[in-house]
């Protein structure tokens, strides 16, 4: 039964450290240097994010079964499922660990549409968490952040169709398509610029459910909100989309699709905090360093 209110599923690392004989059973995939670390999956149904209801999560199993990447950890006491868990005991993580990172080329507005349906590849080695910092390598020019509504796949997907897309969102999260623009434009295939490790901040949580036909879509620079947009500005649509990837490739679970960016951005440089916002999500935020 699908929930009254569009339900929030998060990845996330508890703050306790586990008892030395209780071993995770899902090595480490963020920023953890190799190192084995503990990942769950938590779900949280209550309307008001900020409110006690929204804080308070509940221990759920993996919603991406089959994937290795995507398992949770070996079950402990205070985190099997079913353990009501506060928000201030764990870490949010990126949403899921991918396979695959894409995003669409020229989907900046209803102009994109005059153009091929055309994708990009951004390395799943990229994708960092909420809080973790976007590292700026000297030198590298302009480097602009990007708010985009990103998809998160559900399931092993091929062939989609415009009728059978939508099945294989489990929902939607927040990304930020960090890119390098000098390196943009010496490379055309873009990789330089958008794969970078850090530029691909995502999450906190996944929203199911949700009507993202008309979403506002931002940026705030170290606390002022730039020119928003709406996803309803984006030429191409998530159902085209996730039909046009599936035409030529896989979909695997966890694996994120960056649908756009509409609205308005800023050059960033270490010490700044940049935040993205997509309505009826959240905010996801970051701050700007050098690399260490």
């Amino acid at each position: 039964m699908t929930p009254a209110f569009p339900r929030r599923i998060a990845r996330v690392r508890p703050l306790a450290p586990a008892p030395s004989s209780s071993p995770s059973s899902a090595p480490g995939t963020d920023s953890d240097k190799g190192q084995l670390s503990e990942q769950f999956f938590v779900a949280n149904d209550a309307a008001d994010f900020a409110g006690i209801a929204g804080r308070t999560w509940t221990v759920v199993e993996s919603p991406f079964p089959g994937s290795r990447a995507n398992a949770g950890s070996a079950h402990r006491k205070g985190w099997e499922p079913g353990a009501e868990v506060p928000e201030d005991s764990f870490t949010f993580l990126a949403p899921s660990v991918p396979a695959n990172v894409l995003g669409m080329a020229h989907n900046t507005g209803q102009a994109g549409r005059n153009l091929p349906a055309q994708a990009f590849h951004k390395a799943a080695t990229s994708v960092i968490g909420p809080g973790e910092p976007i590292e700026l390598p000297a030198g590298i020019g302009l480097v602009e952040p990007e708010a985009e509504l990103a998809v998160v796949v559900g399931r092993t997907v091929k062939n989609l169709t415009l009728g059978s897309a939508r099945t294989a969102v489990l929902g939607y999260t927040i990304g930020n398509d960090v890119t390098a623009r000098k390196l943009q434009k010496s490379d055309e295939l873009w990789l330089s610029a958008k794969s970078q490790d850090t530029f691909t901040p995502a999450g906190p949580w996944i929203v199911t459910g949700l009507d993202h036909a008309d979403l506002p879509v931002g940026v705030v620079h170290n606390g002022t909100e730039l020119p928003t947009a709406s996803t309803a500005d984006l030429g191409w649509k998530v159902d085209e989309i996730l039909v046009y990837l599936t035409s030529f490739m896989t979909l695997h679970p966890g694996d994120l699709v960056l649908t756009g960016f509409p609205a308005a951005s800023a050059g960033i440089q270490p010490g700044d905090t940049v935040t993205c916002r997509v309505g009826g999500i959240g905010e996801l935020s970051n701050p700007v360093t050098a690399p260490s």
